[in-house]
């Protein structure tokens, strides 16, 4: 198989914008082009300029920022949409026009309303317009895996005489499947006058689940250009992923041995971004960017993984920008996880036994889920998971339409009962808040999470917290039907946490002077 290059044409500012619940600011939009250049995308479509006026200031301001990706801008096959990508796009040094029409059958009748040699004529006039403007004009055939192979092969003839460039096969519902759309590629190359001379290009939606496979597929039997979306957002369930395709690309080279300009390093960097601007989270278990893909729980993989990282790994976190891999220590987690966290936290293995302590971690585990550092720590030099330092005896809050929210907080340490009142915006800043001045201790919150655990009216919910207490972070969770006092129960939890580390601290000090002592 020859080696040569898939070109990148990414579609996040404008199908993938099409998906958002609102629009996106063209300073937002300037900031992800440039984001995507610094990635390696080859094409940006930044936009339909005619659609409205930000769109058309946003196309405006990439087109003429980018200096290495390619603009370019989405057209009907119409002539005011055209003059408008055209306009938006002039002070390019370099752009394309992307101008489309609907070819199935379903599409010219109901949605078009017209006949197939009226939409022949738009493709051709259409094409030949964009040609006046520039040298780089692709043309889609919407709905194409739905077109009869007839239709679709007389009018990519047509377009291509006039000057189309490129020439793009949408899947735009979803609807094939890979075997059918690496067909439909392969037949198009073989029987469609001119295709020899242009870009095939392919545009896939993830309806069914196959976006990135039947682009693939696409890539396989002759397609050289990919149109995809970071994190696959797009039209109802999104679009081909362009991180997969890449992390693919660079995986399975011994399937498909071609080039590319994606710098996969910046992948993570860029996926966040576009969650954060577009305010869509990612899904945990995605492929490549989701919290999951590089977490390891279950003991079996854990040592595969410490023995030798490419049993449970075919790609490196480190390559698409991550630091590294995360271990879990859950209920599933086994020994030698334990026994190797023991050991980046410094302890010998001759200074512990592991059977007592992996004893302990599993009961541990089993009450909360999740085991952390410091709670492995405590295992180590309490011989338990420590005795909670506060507990909450006590919570009234007072809030309402107008008012400042006031918390009156009890909590009971050591014996003695605490009591403190605040203000504050809202119910749970003003509980925090009253915790806060009992504690008297520098404590910063840096993650406030709520989630449902059910439906309806008889959903409860579970907080998740992190803070920063003297330097360190330590977490919390709590789940109840009280959304205040579940928020104050895993502040304290995460307290107690710290709480527990200072006194873990205060050994670790006793063992050095005793050590010391003896040496002496």
């Amino acid at each position: 198989m020859k080696k040569d290059k898939i070109i990148f044409f990414d579609t996040t500012l404008r199908d993938g914008e099409q998906s958002l619940s609102h629009s996106l600011s063209p300073l937002e939009k300037v900031d992800m082009a440039l984001t995507l250049e610094r990635l390696g995308v080859d094409y940006i479509e930044a936009g339909f300029p005619l659609s409205s006026e930000d769109d058309f200031r946003s196309v405006y301001e990439i087109g003429r920022q980018l200096k290495s990706s390619v603009p370019c801008a989405l057209a009907r096959a119409l002539p005011d949409d055209i003059e408008a990508a055209y306009h938006a796009l002039k002070r390019s040094h370099h752009f394309r026009i992307h101008t489309f029409v609907a070819t199935s059958d379903i599409h010219v009748k109901t949605k078009l309303k017209t006949s197939w040699e009226n939409v022949v004529d738009m493709a051709k006039k259409a094409v030949r317009l964009a040609r006046k403007y520039t040298s780089d004009v692709e043309f889609s055939c919407e709905d194409a895996t739905r077109t009869s192979f007839e239709h679709l092969r007389e009018i990519i003839e047509v377009v291509v005489k006039e000057g189309a460039t490129t020439i793009n096969i949408p899947d735009t519902v979803g609807y094939s499947t890979p075997f059918e759309f690496g067909n439909l590629i392969k037949k198009l190359k073989e029987k469609t006058k001119g295709l020899d001379k242009v870009i095939l290009s392919t545009h896939c939606h993830n309806d069914l689940g196959m976006a990135v496979a039947n682009s693939l597929s696409g890539v396989a039997n002759g397609a050289r250009q990919v149109e995809c979306t970071i994190n696959g957002i797009g039209e109802r369930s999104g679009n081909c992923s362009l991180e997969e395709i890449a992390a693919i690309l660079h995986t399975r080279k011994d399937l498909f041995p071609f080039e590319n300009n994606i710098k996969l390093s910046k992948i993570h960097r860029t996926s966040d971004l576009v969650s954060r601007i577009c305010n869509v989270p990612i899904q945990p278990h995605k492929a490549v960017v989701g919290e999951n893909a590089f977490s390891h729980s279950s003991g079996i993989h854990q040592d595969g993984l410490l023995k030798n990282r490419e049993t449970y790994e075919i790609l490196s976190p480190e390559t698409i920008g991550l630091p590294g891999h995360k271990m879990y220590m859950t209920p599933r987690s086994g020994k030698h996880v334990v026994q190797h966290k023991l050991s980046k936290l410094g302890h010998k293995e001759k200074s512990y036994n592991l059977s007592n302590i992996y004893k302990k971690f599993t009961k541990l585990a089993d009450k909360q889920g999740q085991v952390h550092d410091y709670d492995l720590e405590a295992l180590f030099w309490l011989g338990n998971e420590g005795e909670e330092f506060y507990t909450l005896k006590d919570l009234t809050v007072t809030c309402g339409t107008n008012k400042t929210s006031k918390a009156k907080v009890a909590l009971s340490s050591s014996g003695h009962i605490y009591e403190n009142k605040a203000s504050g915006l809202g119910p749970i800043n003003a509980s925090f808040k009253a915790i806060k001045q009992i504690i008297k201790k520098n404590i910063t919150l840096t993650d406030y999470k709520i989630s449902s655990k059910g439906r309806g009216s008889e959903s409860i919910g579970q907080v998740d917290i992190s803070i920063l207490f003297e330097g360190n972070t330590y977490h919390g969770r709590f789940t109840g039907n009280d959304i205040v006092e579940a928020s104050c129960r895993s502040f304290l939890q995460a307290l107690n946490n710290g709480h527990r580390a200072e006194k873990v601290s205060m050994k670790k000090i006793e063992n050095e002077m005793n050590n010391k002592e003896c040496y002496i």
